[in-house]
């Protein structure tokens, strides 16, 4: 898959009250510890409190962050602490996989496809959560690939976290929760001790946001059958 049709943003067609996405199950796929909780935490967190059950895969151990402990010490610390936002965020399980950070977009896609794959297959969420390309960096990007090729041999609808000036994005309003939901977020971001400087940065972008996130799909769920019908008989 190439970066161009990674990035392809149509308007939504299928939401749920408030612009978020119907869901039962979402399983987010991150790039790194720390953006369950900085980049997706309070989109985590209105699917939950509209009822979702929630699971995470995080691709690396996260030592190629560049501040903090020393890159051995993070490597074990980090994934400690994103199970630890885990819990301050709901999330019923989450796996930390083993691949190089910082080298994600060195891997072969069908090796990355098929881990994120396995999780669908372990999970079985009806819909996949990623940091868009553009909110990010060259991890998110090979994460978001991949994630868009493995939710399409799923057959599962596939939605990235964006920037509110993002091409096809659509906004979300954490509504009357907005005070308590950052709260949360801030809570599972404080849980990365290993990364002081990164709770003052991530305050200073949520205010900014307020009560809103925006996102924009990767991949579009697919109507309904008797809504494929219906089309197919007006067309005949």
């Amino acid at each position: 898959m190439t970066a161009k049709s990674a990035t392809i943003s149509p308007s939504p067609r299928t939401t749920a009250g408030g612009g978020l996405p119907a869901a039962a199950s979402v399983l987010a796929v991150t790039a790194r510890p720390g953006q369950e909780s900085a980049d997706l935490g309070g989109i985590l967190q209105v699917f939950r409190r509209r009822g979702a059950s929630l699971s995470l895969l995080c691709m690396t151990r996260g030592e190629a962050t560049p501040v903090g402990l020393g890159a051995a010490r993070l490597e074990a610390v980090r994934p400690w602490e994103v199970q630890m936002a885990g819990s301050i965020l709901g999330i019923r399980e989450v796996t930390v996989a083993n691949y190089r950070d910082g080298a994600l977009h060195r891997h072969r896609a069908g090796e990355l496809t098929e881990r994120i794959g396995r999780a669908i297959r372990r999970h079985a969420p009806d819909m996949v959560l990623v940091v868009a390309p553009e909110a990010g960096d060259s991890g998110d990007l090979a994460v978001a690939q991949a994630a868009s090729a493995a939710a399409a041999q799923a057959g599962v609808p596939l939605v990235a976290r964006t920037r509110h000036d993002a091409r096809g994005s659509w906004t979300v309003q954490l509504g009357e929760s907005a005070e308590i939901i950052r709260a949360i977020q801030h809570s599972a971001v404080a849980a990365h001790v290993s990364q002081p400087e990164l709770l003052t940065t991530v305050i200073g972008r949520l205010d900014l946001l307020e009560d809103s996130e925006a996102l924009r799909w990767l991949r579009f769920p697919r109507p309904a059958p008797a809504q494929r019908s219906r089309r197919h008989i007006t067309a005949g």
